[in-house]
This record gives C-alpha cells, sequence and structure tokens, in this order.
C-alpha cells in the first residue's frame, strides 16, 4: 500500500480479471452432489475433482460399461504393495555412546525410516511379536508426513537425514490443499501395515491411535491387511476433559482400533482388565464363607442351547420348590449344580427363599472384560501426558503430541502377559512413551517385556523448547527419556530395598532397564555398479569390499539380521591363532571379519563345533581376509570334514 494512498490497491491475479463463473459452478455442484467428486490426482492446487461416471449415476445416467463391485482404491495403491515387498539395502548401526547397559539389555530403540527397520526386522523377528501400539501421523494437514516420495528407499532417507547432499530434496507437511490429502497417508501406512503384520505372532495385537481424519480410511485399510473377521474393536478414547469453546462441536476423543492376527482365538490374544474398585466393592460375604468376599452370578441360561438334563427342580432352604424362570432353562446341568450346592457354592438369598445364584470368589477372578470406551480415569488424557513428560523431563511443551503412559500400559495389561517376555514394537516411537509403559509394567508386575521402538530423525525446529533444550531430533528425546525413567525406576528399587538392607547396600539388578541405540545407514557391503569410467574402483572395491569406515560390529549387525537371529543373541568373542571370531548363539553363526586368517584359525572354528555341539553352524569368512587363495581353497574343505555343507560357509 503507497502511503500517500491508503486506499487498498487490487491484486493483479484475481480482483482484477472477472469472476471465476466454472469455480462457482463447480462450487454449487459440490453442494447438490458431493459424492460426484474424488480427489485430485495431481498437485495443481485443486484437491477435488468432478467425477463424471458418478454425476452421470446420480443424474439418472446409468453406464453399463463395467460392472459394479465394493472396492477401497485409492491412486498409487498398487506401487505402496510393491514398495513393502522391496527388499532394503540398508543396516542397522550400532551407536554405543547413545545406549545403556549394552551387553546385558534386550530392549532397542532405532533411528531411522520405519520403512526401511520394518524390512530389515522382517527374518529376524518374523511371527515373534505380541503386540504393536502405533501412533501415526494424524493427518490434520498440518502435522509431518514423511519425505515427499512416500517410497523411501534408502537413498531418500539418506537424503532426508543429510548423510549425501540433494538440494532439491524437501520435507513437507500433507497440506490439506494437496490433491493427495489422503492418498498420500495411505500410500505412506499401506506398506508399513503389512510388514508390520508379518511380525505379529499368531496371538498377537496391534491397536492404532487416530482421529476422525483417517479412522475411516483406517479401518478399511486395516480390514484388507488384516482380514475383517481380525476385527476386534474400535475403542474410543475421551483424551481431552473438555472441548474446545471455539468449535461447534468440540472433539474430546480419539479411536484406537484394535485388531488381531488370528481372529480365530481371541482368547489367547486377549485378557481381562484388573477389577476396579467399582467391581470389587460389589464382592461382600454375608454369609461369613471361610474363603472370603463373593459375588453371586445369575444361574439361569438360554432354552434354545439348553440340553434336557437343565431342567430340573430346586427345593430351596426354605422348603420351596421351583424350576428355572419361565421361558428359561437353568446354565448348568443337575450334577453340577448338586456339586456347587455340597460346597456352598450356591446363594438362595438371605432368607433362603430366592431364585438361586452361584457364588465368584474375589481371588477367583480373572478380571473384567474391557470397555470399548476409555476414560480419563482409567488411561489418563492429552494433558496429563504432557504434565509426565514435562516433569519427567524438566522442560514444558517437549513435545506437541504425547501419549499418556496409562493408555499404553491398558493395552499391555490386555494384550501380554503379566511376567512374560512379550516382544512390545512400536514403529512410530515419537517421545517413546511405548518404553516408559512397556518398564513401569515390568517394574509393577515383575515381567520381562521387551520394546522395539523405531523413530524418524525428525529435526526439531529451531525455534521449539526441545531445540532450545538441546535437543536436535525427536529420537533424541525418546532416548533421553528412557535414560530418566530407568533412572527414577532404580532409584525407586533403591529406596526400597533399603528398607529391609544395611545402609549402603544396593539393590539385586534383576530387570532390564537398558536399551541399545541402532541408527539406518546404507550397507556395509560396497555394492557392484561399474561403467568404464569407474571400472577400476569397482574392481578394486570388489576386493575390499567392506566400506571404510565400517567397524566389525557394524558389520556383525548386519549379518545379524540377514541371517534371521535376534539383535540381542548371545555373542561370546573368542582369540584363534591371533584372529577374533565370534560365536553367535552358542556356536549357531561363527563369523570371523580379520585379515589374513590362516589355516589355524579355520582349524580352531571346526574344533568349535565339536565343543558348543549346535544343531547347526554357518560360518562367515571376510572374502578378502584369507592369507592367500590356496587357504581360502583348503578351509572350505577342512570345514566340510566337520560336517558343514557349501550353503553353510559363505563369505562377505
Amino acid at each position: 500500500m503507497n502511503p500517500s494512498n491508503p486506499i487498498k490497491q487490487p491484486d493483479a491475479k484475481t480482483e482484477g480479471s472477472s469472476a471465476n463463473i466454472v469455480d462457482q459452478n463447480i462450487a454449487t455442484l459440490r453442494q447438490l452432489f458431493p459424492d460426484a467428486f474424488t480427489e485430485s490426482s495431481k498437485d495443481d492446487g485443486q484437491r477435488f475433482k468432478v467425477d463424471i461416471e458418478a454425476l452421470k449415476q446420480l443424474l439418472g445416467i446409468y453406464s453399463e460399461e463395467q460392472p459394479e463391485r465394493y472396492s477401497f482404491t485409492w491412486n498409487g495403491k498398487s506401487k505402496a504393495r510393491r514398495v513393502a515387498q522391496t527388499p532394503s539395502t540398508g543396516a542397522l548401526r550400532p551407536v554405543s555412546p547413545e545406549s545403556a547397559d549394552w551387553d546385558s539389555t534386550r530392549n532397542l530403540f532405532i533411528e531411522g525410516d520405519n520403512l526401511e527397520v520394518l524390512k530389515l526386522l522382517q527374518k529376524a523377528y518374523h511371527r515373534r511379536v505380541k503386540m504393536i501400539y502405533i501412533d501415526p501421523p494424524y493427518n490434520t494437514g498440518g502435522d509431518f508426513i514423511y519425505p515427499d516420495d512416500y517410497t523411501e528407499n534408502i537413498g531418500t532417507y539418506l537424503r532426508y537425514t543429510g548423510q549425501i547432499s540433494d538440494s532439491g530434496f524437501r520435507v513437507s507437511a500433507n497440506a490439506e490443499t494437496s490433491g493427495r490429502f489422503h492418498t498420500n497417508w495411505l500410500n505412506m501406512m499401506l506398506p508399513r501395515l503389512k510388514l508390520a503384520r508379518n511380525l505379529l505372532r499368531d496371538d498377537g495385537v496391534l491397536f492404532v491411535t487416530i482421529d476422525d481424519h483417517e479412522v475411516h480410511n483406517l479401518r478399511y485399510l486395516c480390514d484388507e491387511v488384516f482380514g475383517e473377521e481380525n476385527f476386534l474393536a474400535s475403542i474410543a478414547w475421551k483424551k481431552r476433559s473438555s472441548p474446545d469453546a471455539r468449535s461447534t462441536i468440540g472433539n474430546v476423543h480419539d479411536w484406537i482400533l484394535c485388531y488381531l492376527r488370528n481372529g480365530e482365538r481371541p482368547k489367547a490374544a486377549i485378557g481381562k482388565m484388573p477389577l476396579s474398585e467399582q467391581r470389587r466393592d460389589a464382592y461382600s460375604n454375608p454369609d461369613e464363607d471361610p474363603r472370603g468376599s463373593w459375588a453371586s452370578v445369575d444361574m439361569t441360561g438360554m432354552t434354545g442351547r439348553a440340553t434336557k438334563d437343565q431342567f430340573f427342580k430346586v427345593k430351596l432352604p426354605s422348603g420351596r420348590v421351583i424350576g428355572p424362570p419361565e421361558g428359561r432353562s437353568w446354565g448348568l446341568a443337575e450334577a453340577t449344580f448338586d456339586e456347587l450346592r455340597a460346597d456352598n457354592r450356591i446363594w438362595f438369598g438371605a432368607t433362603g427363599d430366592s431364585v438361586p445364584r452361584i457364588k465368584k470368589f474375589l481371588d477367583e477372578s480373572d478380571g473384567q472384560v474391557a470397555p470399548s470406551f476409555w476414560s480419563i480415569d482409567d488411561v489418563g488424557s492429552n494433558d496429563e501426558a504432557s504434565a509426565v513428560l514435562t516433569e519427567l523431563m524438566g522442560v514444558p511443551k517437549l513435545f506437541d503430541t504425547p501419549k499418556p503412559p496409562r493408555l499404553i500400559r491398558r493395552m499391555l495389561e490386555l494384550a501380554t502377559t503379566s511376567g512374560g517376555e512379550d516382544i512390545v514394537l512400536d514403529f512410530f516411537a515419537g517421545s517413546a512413551t511405548t518404553a516408559q509403559a512397556v518398564l513401569e509394567s515390568n517394574e509393577e508386575d515383575g515381567g520381562n517385556r521387551r520394546f522395539i521402538l523405531v523413530q524418524l530423525p525428525e529435526r526439531c525446529p529451531p525455534e521449539s523448547e526441545a531445540a532450545k533444550a538441546g535437543y536436535e531430533t525427536i529420537a533424541a528425546i525418546g532416548r533421553e527419556r528412557i535414560r530418566r525413567v530407568t533412572k527414577q525406576i532404580k532409584a525407586k528399587r533403591r529406596a526400597s530395598k533399603a528398607e529391609t538392607l544395611p545402609l549402603g547396600d544396593a539393590p539385586k539388578r534383576d530387570m532390564d532397564l537398558g536399551f541399545r541405540a541402532y541408527s539406518l545407514d546404507s550397507s556395509n557391503i560396497k555394492p557392484w555398479d561399474a561403467d568404464f569410467d569407474t571400472l577400476e574402483q569397482a574392481v578394486y572395491d570388489s576386493v575390499e569390499n567392506i566400506k571404510a569406515d565400517r567397524t566389525e560390529q557394524d558389520v556383525l549387525t548386519e549379518l545379524l539380521l540377514k541371517y534371521g537371529l535376534d539383535l540381542c543373541v548371545p555373542i561370546e568373542e573368542r582369540k584363534i591363532a591371533g584372529k577374533t571370531v565370534f560365536s553367535v548363539g552358542a556356536g549357531a553363526l561363527m563369523i570371523c571379519l580379520d585379515k589374513k586368517i590362516t589355516l589355524d584359525v579355520v582349524e580352531g572354528i571346526a574344533k568349535l563345533k565339536d565343543e558348543l555341539k549346535p544343531e547347526i553352524m554357518r560360518v562367515v569368512f571376510r572374502d578378502s581376509g584369507f592369507k592367500d587363495d590356496v587357504v581360502k581353497t583348503n578351509a572350505v574343505q577342512i570345514l566340510k570334514q566337520v560336517g558343514l555343507s557349501d550353503e553353510h560357509i559363505r563369505s562377505i
């Protein structure tokens, strides 16, 4: 605006032209026929485009050219399916300085793109995970979605993390103005859910928190990936106590979709929650039964399902004789009733003249069925989640959307075994609430649940409280949260133990309070990628094919996953003829990455087969590590003499 002319000047692009009649017509048409519009497949600023065929049908002009069928599809769905089947060329590298109790822990925190990480975990953790909880981006138009190329191969990830330069690479929010608002989100989620399903045990359970923007699409997507018969529940979680006063109808809840790996065994997958105080108060002991408090339950049943021996007469203590109520049967056979009555497990009321009910004792209760509505009192709220994180980390507003640990502890309560060693996976880890929930649950019930967390190293905005506090990435916040939670638990255990131990004695450590940190990177092995100009270097690389900046631990980690072994499998380091040999899983895998390997080393490995007696031994050498070709040839023959076949002897 010109100060000498306070009148606003027209914008040449908009106000200087006539009204856009086409846009007005489209807006009017969309009001009349919203289902005649579909999302645009192009990023041209127009989110919606007219679906001509749908409009014809709405106007009564039906086409018989294609048969109608039920389907859930979107642009890019086929490619997203293929992405899940494309092998990863990445590797996980240990980050020992960021870890805690590396040698003893079985918990994992992995920094990297979860699509690539899920691919890398496929062999080692196939059908081993008991519970998966994820809190994916809610797709509200401002949330971080992931790099623009949703296929995200390892090259995309390395550009995003700045490990290789690409001035044209960008990461953006999935803006609502984009023609791929829902499409991008679905293309991002589909391959991840397919890979996640492969990791679930037969009695495994998936929980996903989501809001109204994508709950309908997520339900369709999970029905397709898991099978709609494996849908268990859509749980409403009240996440805030009161609605936003500025809204028309204030949203106070999120959804939690729950799916089973195998819906035929729901009781094996989902347990019950402990009795609430209200339910416990319903137990009493009016007849002073020495077995303690009890509650009475209905003894009648449905006639349509009853057998002949469920219709019998009962003589009440009052002397009155009754049969089952009209239109019903008893819910048990007469012989069973007689056994329960003899054991004083039938209640006839205070006067002895009521319809009989069965006594269920409090100490025999296996809990109560979880409802499909979870209140703030039961599992916490968004405000509680922020307060917990602030108190723990000492910095307010460190993370925008944390979940309360009590929410995830409720899921653990239902889907994992108290005192067991179940694996819990969260591949949208955020601030690591899942790790806190797992550790606190283990502390409470003595369990040994393990967590595997995956978090993209998303940068904290420079103006954020997290950045001001020194956290460069969300992953860094997650790792520090785990450290602080474990410190709290250790202090609590120390204080508890001090009540019974002499001053200065430390409590016995019988709980896993550590984690191994890993980061996603490219493979440790140089790929063969030669053309005329690079042939000489490619030939050299084929001899020294392990990258110069990689350690033995890096290569060892990559081999564990490629051979389908747990990253926390026991590894023993041995010295044979001056060379380092790693014995993995009590001899299941022997790895020697040293150079100038002699036959003495090979013969020493052969002797270990008799000493360790593994069911199958596999041996891996560095391809360029043998002293000469003669040693390399004879090494194979020596190992074959102790029972190894060609497929069990490999070099990298």
